[in-house]
C-alpha cells in the first residue's frame, strides 16, 4: 500500500491505485463473521481537497461526501484515496455529477459495495460546524490511567435501574498500525441499559492512546467492547476523526435502525 511510503505525484484519472483494505482480518480477531455483523453502519468520509477542471478548461473545487456501507468486503486506504482524488486536478468533467458518478464507481470497485459519493459546494451547510450530542466524559477523572488497549476498565454502575444517556469526549487518540502515527478522533457513544460507569468509559476510551489500529477497526472494537461487557439494549458509537491530507472519516455502527446525522466537529 501506499501509506508510509515515498509517493511519486498522479495525474489523470488512475482507478487502479485506489487500495482495498480487507475488512476481514480485524473482525477475524474481534470474534465476528462477516455473514453475521451485530451491528448495522457505514464509514463516512469527507474531503476537503477535491478539484477537477469544466469542459473550458476553467478549476473547479468542491467538498465530498463518500458513505461506505459496513457490509463491503473492503475498505479503501485514506493515502491511496487522496492520491487518487489528487489526480483529478486536470481532468476536465462536464458537471459535478459526473465526478460524483465517476466517484462512486471507482470506490464501488474497490470496496466490493454500493458506494455513495456527493460532491457539494464549499459553502454548503453539510460542511459546517455542530456540536456533539450528550455530556462529556472530559471533566472527569478516573481513579487510573492506561495508554495500552484494556476493555476491562469499562464497568457497569450498581444501579440495576435502566437509562437512556449519550457521553462523549475529545481526549481520544489511537495510532495508525502502518506509520505509527497518532489518529485523533472525538468518540459518542449512546446507549440504553443498565448505567456505565462514567469514568471507566472513559479510562476505557484513554487506554487506545498507545493501540494501533485502523478507524474503522477502533469504532467496531468499541462497539463489541461495550456490548459484550455492558449488554445495553441499545447501543451506538460513532467516531468523529481529526483529517488528514484533506480527508476524515466518520465511522459508526449500531444495532438501532436510525441513522445518525452527519456531523462537523470545529476541529474537523
Amino acid at each position: 500500500m501506499p501509506l508510509g511510503r515515498p509517493s511519486p505525484p498522479v495525474s489523470g484519472h488512475r482507478p487502479e491505485i485506489l487500495h482495498p483494505i480487507p475488512r476481514a482480518d480485524a473482525r477475524r480477531r474481534l470474534g465476528i463473521a462477516d455473514q453475521a455483523l451485530p451491528f448495522r453502519g457505514e464509514d463516512r468520509w469527507t474531503g476537503y481537497e477535491l478539484s477537477w477542471l469544466d469542459p473550458s478548461g476553467k478549476p473547479q473545487v468542491g467538498g465530498l461526501q463518500v458513505r461506505v456501507p459496513c457490509t463491503s468486503p473492503n475498505i479503501v486506504e485514506s493515502k491511496s484515496f487522496k492520491l487518487y482524488l489528487n489526480g483529478l486536478a486536470q481532468v476536465r468533467f462536464s458537471h459535478r455529477r459526473k465526478v460524483a458518478e465517476m466517484l462512486a464507481a471507482d470506490l464501488g470497485t474497490a470496496t466490493g459495495a454500493e458506494v455513495s459519493a456527493r460532491v457539494l459546494g464549499l459553502a454548503d451547510p453539510a460542511l459546517g460546524h455542530e456540536a456533539l450530542p450528550g455530556r462529556s466524559l472530559d471533566g472527569l477523572v478516573p481513579a487510573r490511567f492506561e495508554y495500552h488497549y484494556n476493555p476491562t476498565l469499562l464497568q457497569r454502575a450498581q444501579s440495576q435501574e435502566p437509562v437512556s444517556e449519550a457521553w462523549h469526549t475529545d481526549l481520544f487518540r489511537s495510532l495508525c498500525p502502518v506509520t505509527g502515527q497518532p489518529d485523533w478522533a472525538s468518540i459518542l457513544v449512546s446507549y440504553t441499559g443498565q448505567p456505565i460507569m462514567a469514568e471507566s468509559l472513559l479510562a476505557y476510551l484513554v487506554s487506545f492512546r498507545e493501540h494501533a489500529c485502523f478507524h474503522e477497526d477502533a469504532i467496531e472494537r468499541i462497539y463489541m467492547d461495550i456490548q459484550q461487557r455492558c449488554q445495553p439494549a441499545r447501543l451506538t458509537v460513532s467516531g468523529h476523526f481529526l483529517r488528514r491530507g484533506g480527508l476524515d472519516i466518520n465511522p459508526y455502527r449500531s444495532n438501532e435502525n436510525d441513522t445518525p446525522p452527519q456531523r462537523r466537529l470545529p476541529r474537523q
